[in-house]
C-alpha cells in the first residue's frame, strides 16, 4: 500500500514539474528558466525535483517524450485503415484533435525548438510513419526518392501546423486535414509516379 501511495506522489510531482516549466516557456525563454523557477512555480522543493530529473533539459526531454510517445499511440490505431484506403486522413484527423487539445503545450514546444530539438524528433516520428505509408503505397520506391519526399512532406506538415496557429486555427480542423491530405497525395504521386 505504501508503494502505490509512493508512485502516486512520484506522478503526481513529475506531472507538476512538467506543467510548472511549460507555464514558464511561455513567459520566458527555455535557456533563463531555472529549477528554481519550477519549484517555486508549483510549490515544490529542489529536492524534488533532483529525484526526477537532473537538470531542466531532462525535464523538457521528458515532456517531449511523453508528446510524442501519445502521438505514435494514436498513429498505430490507425495505420492501417490509412493504409487499405490509401488515405492520411484516418491517421491525420486524431492527430489534428490531439493537437488541438494540447495546442498550448505543442504550440510552446514548436516555439521552442532551439532549446530542445522537439521539431527534430517530431519530423522523426512523421518520418518513420510516412515512409511505411509510402513504400505500402509505392511498392517501386527507391530509397533516395523516400528521403527527398519524406522530407518534404514532414517538414511541410510541420510548417502547415505551425502556420494554422499562427493564424488562430482559422480553418476549420476537417478542411486542414483534407488540405494536408491533397498536399501530400500530390507531392507523393508527382514524385514517384512520374
Amino acid at each position: 500500500m505504501e508503494k502505490q501511495s509512493e508512485d502516486r506522489r512520484s506522478r503526481r510531482s513529475r506531472r507538476l514539474l512538467k506543467e510548472g516549466l511549460l507555464q514558464l516557456m511561455q513567459e520566458k525563454r527555455f535557456s533563463e528558466i531555472t529549477v528554481r523557477d519550477i519549484t517555486e512555480r508549483m510549490d515544490l522543493n529542489r529536492g524534488t525535483f533532483y529525484l526526477h530529473y537532473s537538470d531542466t533539459a531532462a525535464l523538457l526531454q521528458s515532456v517531449e517524450e511523453d508528446m510524442l510517445e501519445e502521438a505514435q499511440v494514436l498513429v498505430d490505431a490507425h495505420m492501417a485503415e490509412s493504409t487499405a484506403e490509401r488515405t492520411l486522413r484516418p491517421v491525420l484527423l486524431p492527430i489534428l484533435d490531439y493537437v488541438v487539445e494540447h495546442r498550448t503545450i505543442i504550440g510552446t514546444l514548436l516555439d521552442s525548438n532551439a532549446a530542445s530539438g522537439f521539431v527534430d524528433r517530431l519530423q522523426k516520428l512523421i518520418y518513420r510513419n510516412g515512409s511505411r505509408l509510402t513504400e505500402a503505397w509505392f511498392r517501386d520506391v527507391s530509397p533516395e526518392q523516400l528521403d527527398y519526399l519524406m522530407s518534404f512532406i514532414t517538414y511541410g506538415l510541420i510548417g502547415l501546423v505551425k502556420e494554422w496557429f499562427g493564424r488562430g486555427m482559422d480553418l476549420p480542423g476537417e478542411e486542414l486535414v483534407s488540405m494536408a491530405d491533397r498536399l501530400v497525395q500530390g507531392a507523393a504521386e508527382g514524385l514517384l509516379q512520374a
